[in-house]
C-alpha cells in the first residue's frame, strides 16, 4: 500500500518519511484513530517504504519485487495480528495465522473497514474477538528470528486494545526491548483501553478525523455526483468508512436507526400504558437476539444521537451530522426532550449498558433495564 492511497493526513505522512530518511525510526510506535480515519492504511504504507528502502516520500523505490509482495501482503518479514476468535474454521486456539488469507483479502478490499466488517468476513460477528495469549506466544516466536532479508522485521498489531492482559503482559519485554531492527505498529482506536506498561513504552501518534474535502474528492474520483458526495462526506463526519457504506447503502446505521426510532417511540408512550411497556420487551428481545459485537455498535450509536439531539436542542446545527433516513421521524423534533436535566444520565446508562453486554451480561435484561430507565429519563422536564 502506497502513502498515496491514504486519504488526506499529509502532515503524518511527511513526519513517517522524516523519521525514516533521518533514521529515527521508533522500535515501538501506536497510531490512535477512530475508525475510517486510515490509522491501518498507514502503518501498511508505511511499514512498505521502511521494508523497501522507498525514496522520495513515496513507495516509488527501484526495489520493484519487495513492493510487489507488500502490495499484495505476503513479505516475508512483515507480520500481523488482530482480533480472532473459533469459528466453523478453527475449533480451539485461534490465531492471526489460522485466518492470514481472509486478513489479506478484507485489506485489499475494505482497508478501512472496521472491526465489525472483519467480524462478519470471517464469520465471527456474534462473538467477541481478541488478541491472546496463543497469538503472542506465535508473535515473540516469529519475531525471535532473524529477517529473510535482512532489512526490518515489522509486527502491525491491529485493534491492539483487544489484547487481553495476558496477552499484553506476554509481549510487555518484546515491545520494552525488541531484536535489532525490529519494528512493531500497534493502531487502536481507544487508547485508553491499552495497558499503560505497553503505552508508555511507545511514540504515540493521533490521528484526526479525515477532512471533509478529501472524502468529497475521493468519492468525486469515483464518479459520485458532487451534491451526493458533499452530502455523504457530511454525515460521515471524517469517517470513509462509513462514507462508503452510505454510498453503498451498506452502512450498520440503517439498520440501528430502525431500531433507535422504534425504540424512542415506545418508550414516549410507555408511562403508564402498560401495551407500550410491552412493545418495549419484544424490542429488547430481538436487540437481545444479535451478536454482542452488534449490540456494541448500536449502543454506541445511540449515544450519538443522543448528543446529536441535545446540539440541535440548543441550536449548535453547524455541529450537527447525524442524519435519520426514516421519513416519519424528525431528530429536530425529537431534540427537545434531550436536555441538561437528562443528557447525563442517558449517557450514563447507555455506557453501563455497553460495559455489562462486554462482560457478557444477559442481553434481554439489559436491554429491558435501559429501556424502562429511558422511559423514565425521556419525560423528565426541562429546567
Amino acid at each position: 500500500m502506497l502513502f498515496k492511497d491514504v486519504l488526506g493526513l499529509e502532515h503524518i505522512k511527511n513526519h513517517l518519511v522524516s523519521t525514516a530518511e533521518s533514521g529515527r525510526v521508533a522500535h515501538a510506535q501506536l497510531f490512535v484513530g477512530r475508525e475510517g480515519t486510515g490509522a491501518l492504511p498507514m502503518a501498511i504504507a508505511y511499514a512498505q517504504y521502511l521494508l523497501c528502502a522507498n525514496i522520495d516520500g513515496e513507495n516509488n523505490g527501484e526495489n520493484e519485487v519487495c513492493n510487489v509482495k507488500c502490495n499484495s501482503l505476503t513479505h516475508p518479514d512483515l507480520h500481523f495480528a488482530f482480533p480472532v476468535s473459533t469459528s466453523d474454521k478453527i475449533k480451539s486456539h485461534a490465531v492471526s495465522d489460522n485466518y492470514l488469507e481472509d486478513w489479506r483479502l478484507f485489506i485489499l478490499e475494505q482497508p478501512y473497514g472496521n472491526l465489525f466488517d472483519w467480524y462478519r468476513h470471517i464469520g465471527i460477528e456474534k462473538k467477541q474477538g481478541q488478541i491472546g495469549v496463543d497469538e503472542a506466544m506465535d508473535v515473540v516466536k516469529k519475531l525471535s528470528l532473524k529477517s529473510y532479508e535482512g532489512g526490518f522485521k515489522i509486527l502491525i498489531i491491529w485493534m491492539a486494545e483487544k489484547m487481553n492482559i495476558a496477552a499484553a503482559n506476554k509481549l510487555l519485554k518484546l515491545i520494552e526491548e525488541p531484536p535489532n531492527k525490529t519494528l512493531l505498529l500497534l493502531v487502536a482506536e481507544e487508547e485508553e483501553q491499552i495497558i499503560n506498561t505497553i503505552r508508555s513504552r511507545c511514540q504515540i501518534l493521533h490521528f484526526p478525523p479525515v477532512a471533509e474535502n478529501a472524502i468529497v474528492h475521493e468519492l468525486l474520483k469515483r464518479g459520485v455526483p458532487e451534491s451526493e458526495a458533499n452530502s455523504i462526506a457530511h454525515e460521515a463526519n471524517g469517517n470513509f468508512n462509513k462514507a462508503l457504506d452510505l454510498l453503498n447503502k451498506d452502512s450498520e446505521d440503517l439498520v440501528f436507526e430502525r431500531w433507535f426510532v422504534q425504540w424512542v417511540r415506545s418508550a414516549f408512550k410507555a408511562k403508564g400504558n402498560k401495551g407500550a411497556i410491552q412493545e418495549l420487551i419484544l424490542w429488547s428481545d430481538e436487540v437481545a437476539k444479535t451478536g454482542r459485537e452488534v449490540q456494541k455498535q448500536f449502543l454506541n450509536y445511540c449515544l450519538r444521537a443522543m448528543r446529536q439531539a441535545l446540539l440541535l436542542n440548543y441550536k449548535a446545527e453547524e455541529l450537527v451530522y447525524l442524519k435519520i433516513h426514516l421519513e416519519n421521524f424528525d431528530l429536530a423534533k425529537f431534540a427537545p426532550f434531550v436536555h441538561e436535566n437528562n443528557i447525563e444520565q442517558i449517557v450514563e446508562e447507555l455506557e453501563k449498558a455497553i460495559f455489562h453486554v462486554e462482560r457478557n451480561g444477559n442481553s434481554k435484561i439489559i436491554f429491558t433495564d435501559l429501556s424502562i430507565k429511558l422511559t423514565r429519563l425521556l419525560h423528565a422536564k426541562a429546567a
